[in-house]
This record gives C-alpha cells, structure tokens and sequence, in this order.
C-alpha cells in the first residue's frame, strides 16, 4: 500500500473518530512512524510502504482514534518554533499559552533579569522566554519532579543555558524577598479549570493530568493564591502575568487590583479570547 493511500485511509478514519485535524494528525503520526519528513511525504507519496512501517503507523492511528493525544503518541510538541518532549505527566503546550511568553517578552525591557515560570511543565513557557532573552536568567518550577526532569531534558536537548528548573510546590521551595529570590516578571499557567466543567471529558484534555488542569473555587483558586503570594517574590516594578480561561479574566483583574497592583490589563489569544492577565508592582 502506498503512503498517499495508507494518509488518506487513517484521515478518514480519524475524521469519523471525531479529530478536528485528521489529516494533519495522520499526517504528523506517518512522519513519527517512517521516520521520513513531511516534504518526503508529498514527494514521494506513491511510494510502497515498507511492512513494519505499515504496521506501526496503523497502531498509532488506532490510538488516535481512541483519543490519545498525538503528543503523547509521537513524544513530542512545538511550541515558539521549539520542539519539545512531552510526556502523559504534563499537559501538551498549545499555541494560546505563546499569548503568556509574548507578554512578558513585551515587559523584559532591560538587558538583564530574572523570570520564574511557575507550574513549568514541560518548560515550554519557560525555555521559549530564555531562548529569547539569553541574558535573563530563567527559573522553572513544577511541583511534579517528573516534569522538572522533562523541562531540563528539554533545556539540555535545545542548548538552553539560561534556564534552570526545580521541584517546588508554587513558591514553598523559594525565599522571599529581600534577602531570598526576586524576580523581574512572574509568569504562571496554572489550573484553572472548574471540577464540572464539560470541557474536561472532551478531547486532548481526557488524557492531560487533572492536577495540572483543575482547581477548586470554580478553577479560581490556584489564580488568587499566585497574586497573593507573588508580591513577597516580586522585584520593585516586576510583572505578574497569569493565563486564565476565557470567561475569567473579570474576575482575574479584580483580584490584581485588589491586591495592590497596577496597569493591570488582559491580552487577548489568537481567537480573540482575554487568555492572560498581568500586573505589576510601585
């Protein structure tokens, strides 16, 4: 059977599984598969499949159509043109979150900083802020020492330098400042999501760790206690950048004002949705 064949046969098949990219996840799971670049692909697409290449792309596509993330099938997802090893430990970096990194890059105006990434995961946040800002010095921190151990994977894997991660549950592994760690800008993707949201049974998320996607307080709770905690870790002037869901960011700004700080205001993602919150210090 030919690639072209076998591409169009797993896209079908996906389609009626209800994947919203099949051909592009049947696609990137026959690149895992072959070992052959997508260009290759187009190429050469009546070309003969070899057997165990059949074979191995057929069991990835029977999984896809279970539902399992084709992250976690190939091990592997870009983020800011970075690939990055994923794991079933950490949640798939999705292109909303590049909304967070862009927003901080946008207030790193000095040539030299400190940027905490907390609930790093697979340091996606992270490694994309370091590799644009080698001169900052960037800390991960993750609760999951599993995860702290794909973030450095990650970080060694790109030759990130500036990046160092640890295992920390929010703040408690961290001094306050003055006489601890200060930090220019904070950044977090914490969990936000409600324990009966609908969303939660659907899609990727099925197969993501509920830890990092649900919090209690109607997905509030993890939110409220990075803004209360945050200005002990906070340089004077440094920046408070949280996502959030889509219909929360209200609620998000009411407590950062609250709280004490100023020029607070949301960024929209790229669907238009307010997907991060941010603040700072006098």
């Amino acid at each position: 059977m030919t690639f072209d064949a076998l591409l169009n046969s797993a896209a079908q098949r996906l389609q009626l599984a209800g994947s919203p990219s099949p051909r592009v996840d049947a696609e990137v799971l026959m690149e895992f598969a072959a070992g052959r670049s997508r260009t290759w692909l187009y190429t050469w697409g009546d070309s003969e499949c070899p057997t165990w290449e059949h074979a191995r792309f057929d069991a990835l596509v029977a999984a896809r159509a279970q539902g399992q993330p084709v992250a976690y099938l190939t091990g592997e997802r870009e983020f800011w043109g970075l690939p990055l090893a994923t794991s079933p430990t950490t949640l798939i970096p999705r292109p909303d979150t590049e909304t967070l990194v862009e927003a901080a890059l946008a207030r790193a105006g000095a040539p030299t900083g400190r940027l905490l990434d907390l609930g790093t995961g697979t340091g996606a946040i992270a490694l994309a802020f370091a590799s644009e800002r080698p001169q900052w010095h960037v800390v991960g921190a993750d609760i999951r020492p599993e995860a702290v151990a794909l973030a450095a994977h990650n970080a060694r894997t790109l030759v990130i330098t500036n990046a160092t991660f640890l295992v920390s549950d929010w703040f408690a592994s961290l001094a306050a400042a003055p006489n601890g760690d200060a930090f220019d800008i904070i950044v977090s993707n914490p969990p936000y999501i409600a324990a009966d949201d609908p969303h939660l049974g659907q899609g990727d998320v099925r197969f993501e760790p509920r830890s990092a996607l649900v919090a209690e307080a109607d997905g509030m709770a993890d939110l409220l206690h990075l803004i209360t905690q945050a200005k002990a870790y906070l340089t004077p002037g440094g920046w408070l950048a949280l996502e959030h869901g889509y219909q929360q960011a209200p609620n998000v700004r009411q407590a950062l004002e609250k709280a004490g700080y100023r020029s607070v205001e949301s960024v929209e993602d790229m669907g238009g949705h307010e997907r991060v919150t941010l603040g700072h210090l006098e």
